[in-house]
């Protein structure tokens, strides 16, 4: 079990990392689908290790980091909703 969480955080690590990098290096919008389903996915994982790991601090930090990545996806379905009515 302790391997598996290994892998998942390092998975949610590379996630956010990858999220922050390509769109310094303007490969990916800050607005874009992707950009924030890597947050969510990543920082998910990373709130499961950090869970794990009882590193509350962290995970504290990752909840507010999922929840800001499904507010940016639910005003980016509502906007697609509203525009192909």
């Amino acid at each position: 079990m302790n391997l598996l969480i290994e892998i998942v955080g390092w998975i949610g690590s590379i996630e956010v990392l990858l999220a922050y990098a390509l769109n310094s290096y303007q490969r990916l919008r800050s607005d874009s689908m992707v950009f924030y389903l890597l947050n969510l996915t990543g920082g998910l994982a990373l709130i499961v290790y950090t869970v794990y790991k009882a590193a509350y601090a962290s995970a504290f930090i990752n909840v507010v980091w999922v929840l800001i990545a499904l507010i940016a996806i639910g005003r980016v379905l509502m906007k697609k909703n509203v525009t192909q009515k």
